[in-house]
């Protein structure tokens, strides 16, 4: 697509709601915090609403007519051009039990196109930064995706091979199958692994905006390719179906797979 051009100070504004969603988890992580389970059974802790709440605060304050989608505190304006999409801990599960591999998901949406994201895992200090049209960086540091020689050499992560039912689950199996290594519980910290180079493939379903938006321009920048399952663009309205791979090649072989 066409590099947008982001408004002055958009990118400075992303780095500053990270550190304020780092400065509220820090001091919770592996503590005994309560956790209480949503609607979808998923779990949520005070972090979780606390951490987002400071980012809302400081785009409301800055970017008052952008739209904003957060999980835990709902939207606001999503009609509009620039739509910022939060996820404070992607990787709830992986936070209550100590585990550093969770992380903050920020990304900002052109007409429903994630044009800005970031990965910001506040524990172990890493950050990946995608911008559409330039180079991701981790850290400040330019970053490349690897070729893989072909997908049963791939190493393919997923967040929980539970969470595929039915014609999913029989998908997600033919691709399992196929690859050399799959690992698990790694939620958004596998897209920056992959983006990293150290992670081939990353397969997803029932995802939701917030947590896949913020990604798609970590991948795309460091020469990935990032897709539904019938290779098209991720945007506003995809259905939560998420592939994501380090070189074409590898990303079509596991795309056939899942097709069957």
């Amino acid at each position: 697509m066409t590099a947008i051009a982001l408004p002055d100070g958009t990118l400075d504004l992303a780095h500053r709601l990270a550190d304020a969603a780092g400065g509220v988890i820090r001091p919770y992580f592996r503590t005994l915090v309560s956790v209480d389970d949503k609607a979808d059974e998923s779990p949520v802790t005070v972090a979780d609403r606390e951490a987002e709440m400071a980012m809302r605060t400081l785009l409301l304050a800055e970017r008052p007519d952008d739209g904003l989608v957060g999980e835990e505190h709902g939207t606001v304006n999503p009609g509009a051009d620039w739509v910022w999409v939060l996820d404070p801990i992607d990787g709830t599960k992986s936070f209550i039990t100590g585990m550093p591999t969770f992380g903050t998901l920020i990304a900002l949406l052109y007409k429903g196109v994630p044009v800005l994201g970031i990965i910001d895992q506040p524990i172990s200090g890493e950050r990946w930064v995608g911008v559409n049209g330039q180079r991701s960086t981790l850290n400040g540091r330019e970053i490349s995706v690897r070729d893989c020689a072909g997908l049963g050499q791939a190493v393919a992560f997923t967040t929980d091979p539970a969470l595929f039912t039915g014609d999913d689950a029989a998908a997600w199996a033919r691709l399992n199958g196929a690859v050399k290594m799959r690992r698990y519980s790694a939620d958004c910290y596998a897209y920056g692994l992959l983006a990293t180079g150290f992670v081939d493939v990353v397969c997803e379903a029932g995802m939701k905006l917030y947590d896949f938006a913020a990604v798609v321009p970590v991948i795309q920048g460091a020469g990935g390719i990032i897709t539904d399952w019938q290779g098209g663009p991720l945007g506003q309205m995809s259905d939560g179906h998420i592939l994501a791979a380090g070189d074409a090649r590898t990303h079509a072989e596991a795309m056939l797979r899942l097709k069957g």
